[in-house]
């Protein structure tokens, strides 16, 4: 094998992985895009609905047990608050898959010039 045929394998080769690569973060980048919109727009329905319902059931225990209404209301929404930041905290520290298939391919890659 001579010394420009090696060179212009490794070429092919890099470019195939940085292809590889700039795929995986396109992907990812969508995926992340897409996440924050529909967790954004449930973020706000369900803020509207849970708020009127609220609105709704205080208003309607208004003349005989008021205070106790909001206390629930108000423990309801701080103990779904702090689920939610537990489950997004949980979710951050997992981590991310991004440029897995590339270390993969590198890593067979790897191999079969070991052997």
């Amino acid at each position: 094998m001579s010394l420009r045929g090696f060179a212009a394998s490794l070429i092919e080769f890099l470019a195939v992985r940085l292809e590889l690569v700039s795929v995986e973060a396109r992907d990812e980048a969508l995926r992340l895009g897409e996440l924050l919109l529909y967790g954004a727009i449930a973020i706000v329905l369900l803020s509207l609905g849970l708020t009127f319902l609220a609105v709704l059931l205080t208003v309607l225990l208004w003349d005989t047990h008021r205070l106790l209404a909001l206390a629930v209301f108000s423990a309801i929404f701080l103990t779904l608050g702090a689920v939610a930041f537990v489950a997004a905290r949980a979710r951050l520290n997992q981590g991310s898959r991004l440029w897995g298939a590339s270390l993969a391919e590198l890593e067979r890659d790897k191999e079969r010039l070991r052997s």
